[in-house]
């Protein structure tokens, strides 16, 4: 069980659901694949087969939502409907109206729907009751907004509050690579990525190389700001932080790896090995992470 990405929300502290009481409340939108005429279907199912949609071990709690998405490539869309605009132009004399076009390609999209193909994603979310962290294992906004969507719809009053700290993830980076000193508990690695504030959002990458801080230095008076980060926290987990607090590519050392539990003996207590490891380094990582950017606000 490893995250590979981290957006991290507080879990509120009015928290006080157990294991039964949010299984009957997730039961309620468990998924169920879509129609043909659903282009997006959402529910959530167990994150370990034959356990439960929810799967618990030392009060750290796993969930699973999974998402059905329509694929309707526009170009195929655009195809048909021109297709069908030109016999209607030649039906009424003359070519369709933009109200009329969009129109179009609305009977398209309907006639096409039960053709596409449906492609399914599963999305971890971690529940730490414990450090009141919750984190969903998503690169993409849009997937995270997703997962917080259908949280909502399952737990009333939402359980999710926003994560704010004092200092701005990208205020902080620059001024990092600006001192050329990493806080502490973290190194800072080789890519970086810094970004213009100004109109013409001009961008500067480096991949696995190590600028001088002098060259930094040069691109942050001239306007940028960090917005990517590679680090590393207690040489145990790699990661990349963004300047909205989320954190990518997450990756376990050798250090940790070798913590690993090696007197499991079949896959469940694998499984329970490896999440009772992750969660207790992840918490601590979020936590010291946090206290680096001056603590929550």
């Amino acid at each position: 069980m490893l995250f590979k990405n981290l957006r991290v929300y507080r879990l509120d502290p009015a928290w006080a659901l157990d294991a039964a009481q949010l299984s009957k409340l997730l039961e309620q939108h468990q998924f169920q694949p879509g129609t043909s005429q659903d282009p997006l279907s959402l529910g959530w199912i167990e994150p370990r087969a034959g356990h439960g949609l929810v799967y618990q071990n030392n009060e750290q709690i796993l969930l699973c939502m999974r998402s059905e998405k329509k694929l309707l490539p526009s170009t195929v869309i655009n195809q048909v409907a021109c297709a069908k605009a030109t016999e209607i132009a030649e039906e009424q004399g003359y070519k369709p109206g933009r109200k009329q076009m969009q129109e179009i390609k609305e009977q398209v999209i309907t006639e096409l729907m039960p053709r596409a193909f449906s492609v399914a994603r599963d999305t971890q979310v971690w529940i730490d009751p414990v450090n009141r962290w919750l984190c969903v294992d998503a690169a993409a906004a849009s997937v995270g907004d997703e997962v917080m969507g259908l949280l909502a719809k399952t737990i009333n009053p939402f359980p999710v509050l926003p994560l704010y700290t004092e200092t701005s993830p990208g205020g902080a980076m620059t001024s990092w690579l600006l001192e050329d000193e990493a806080p502490a508990n973290f190194t800072i690695d080789q890519d970086t990525e810094l970004r213009s504030t100004t109109e013409n959002r001009a961008l500067v990458k480096y991949v696995r190389h190590s600028a001088e801080p002098e060259e930094l230095g040069r691109h942050i008076q001239a306007g940028k700001q960090c917005t990517r980060l590679a680090m590393t926290w207690a040489d145990r987990i790699s990661f990349v932080l963004t300047d909205a607090l989320d954190v990518k590519r997450v990756v376990p050392l050798d250090i940790l790896t070798e913590k690993q539990d090696v007197t499991a003996v079949n896959d469940d207590e694998i499984f329970d090995a490896d999440m009772t490891l992750m969660t207790a380094e992840l918490a601590k990582m979020i936590s010291d992470l946090v206290e680096a950017l001056g603590g929550e606000r």
